[in-house]
């Protein structure tokens, strides 16, 4: 049977009206009406499909919801178990223990490096906004002893964080992404870092330190607690919390068990015994599982908390990570149906006829949907559909492609995202100086992302 077409799939320009009902659809309904993620990327999807001439009109709902069921079932286990990570890990004090290690090895003297370094190793398995509440507090209790340098704590942890979150799996957009366009974990985990390390340390501390020697931020109550609160809290006995091994197994072992198949597969051959063994042990719904035991363990065992409060506890932390794994798969959906309006293709030859390549292409998409609609997730994951058919194109491995849309969708975070108000509120902050910390070393991750990666892909293309 043929599609069953509207006026609006008629002519040539079908993939530019796609892409612009999508995007301004996405506009409407979370800039203008202020609805939730999930709701506006489903209508959103579903307006891209009804335009599409690729997709029959009685079809569109089903192929939206099949797509959305394709991403779930890729990201669904690996987003709750990171969820489970993350609650547990703060409330066990494993986290806590993780930043004093760092401060330990660097020296108190030297704050801003133990803050970033706490920032871009825990946002690995654990969302930003979790790690931005952790590590706030301290920013705001070495600002209390040492009397400045406030700004240059908040970018720290800022820059850190934003980088893995969007650079490094597990985290929801590109362990997503990575799969959308066929680049290995294990190796999108190894070039997350080796891209983002750099990127962070300008984004970081390179601007931390311009800025901070611009600007003077005072220490404020914020949110309700105030600086002898988190005096009080960062003060709590180390011999009170998990000892440094205990406190760094749940990233140990998901980044090991997942890192164990890539290793094995290029040594021995996907077809190898061991490749057998280790596909299964590094597949990530099941290396997020073990990690998320062993976190939650921690949290169970340096608690009071009964059975059934823990368990109470581990479904708050299910409820979130639910709403992140639905907004991550409907992202992906809405992707999807503007792939296959043909959306990415139109863009890519548009953008290649003025000469970008397939990376510059990736980001630049990115950092348009990011600056738009707000969310570095929803960028990644719309971007993602876009660019896979780009990824033959690449004479480099395609976790490079993955870098380069996770640095556009950091780039430029503003009034429109919600990291934008996690950094004001949590570290008590003014809009004016929110812009020139936060925003400013965003819109430094998307450049400094993009030259990075277009550098490492040129000379370690890892094909």
């Amino acid at each position: 049977m043929a599609p069953v077409t509207t006026p609006l799939q008629i002519g040539g320009q079908a993939p530019l009206i796609a892409l612009v009902v999508g995007i301004a659809t996405i506009v409407l309904l979370l800039v203008v009406l202020d609805l939730p993620p999930f709701i506006a990327l489903v209508v959103s999807g579903l307006a891209v499909g009804v335009v599409a001439p690729a997709i029959a009109f009685a079809d569109v709902p089903s192929e939206f919801a099949g797509a959305f069921g394709e991403n779930m079932a890729g990201i669904g286990i690996p987003i709750l178990m990171a969820a489970i990570i993350g609650k547990a890990m703060i409330e066990s004090g494993a986290a806590d223990r993780i930043v004093r290690f760092f401060n330990g090895v660097f020296g108190q003297e030297n704050s801003e490096v133990s803050l970033f370094s706490s920032g871009f190793v825990m946002s690995i398995p654990v969302f930003f906004d979790n790690v931005f509440y952790l590590l706030a507090p301290l920013a705001r209790a070495a600002r209390s002893r040492t009397g400045r340098n406030y700004a240059l704590f908040i970018v720290a942890i800022g820059a850190a964080g934003a980088v893995t979150h969007g650079f490094v799996p597990p985290t929801p957009g590109p362990l997503l992404a990575a799969g959308e366009v066929g680049a290995d974990l294990g190796s999108t985990i190894l070039i997350g870092l080796l891209t983002g390390l750099p990127t962070a340390l300008v984004a970081g501390l390179g601007y931390g330190y311009w800025i901070n020697n611009r600007i003077e931020i005072p220490l404020r109550d914020a949110m309700g607690t105030t600086v002898a609160e988190i005096e009080e809290k960062v003060e709590t006995p180390t011999s009170e919390l998990p000892g440094l091994f205990e406190a760094q197994l749940p990233i140990f072992l998901a980044v090991a068990l997942v890192a164990s198949n890539t290793v094995v597969e290029t040594a021995l051959g996907e077809d190898s015994a061991l490749a057998g063994f280790t596909g299964f042990i590094g597949d990530p719904n099941f290396a997020l599982t073990v990690a998320a035991l062993s976190a939650a363990f921690t949290y169970y065992r340096m608690s009071d908390l009964s059975s059934d409060d823990f368990s109470d506890e581990l479904t708050e932390a299910l409820k979130s990570g639910g709403n992140i794994a639905a907004i991550t798969a409907a992202g992906g959906a809405f992707g999807y149906m503007l792939q296959q309006a043909g959306a990415g293709d139109f863009i890519a030859g548009g953008l290649q006829e003025i000469g970008l390549g397939v990376i510059a292409t990736a980001w630049l998409i990115a950092a348009g949907v990011r600056v738009v609609q707000g969310s570095a997730t929803v960028a990644i994951t719309t971007t993602a559909g876009i660019a896979a058919p780009l990824t033959d194109a690449m004479a480099a491995n395609p976790a490079y492609l993955v870098m380069a849309i996770g640095a556009g969708a950091t780039f430029c975070s503003w009034y429109n995202d919600s990291g934008f108000w996690i950094v004001k509120e949590i570290g008590g902050l003014t809009q004016a100086e929110t812009l020139k910390t936060w925003t400013v070393s965003t819109i430094l991750i998307g450049v400094v992302g993009l030259i990075s990666t277009l550098v490492f892909s040129t000379i370690l293309p890892l094909a």
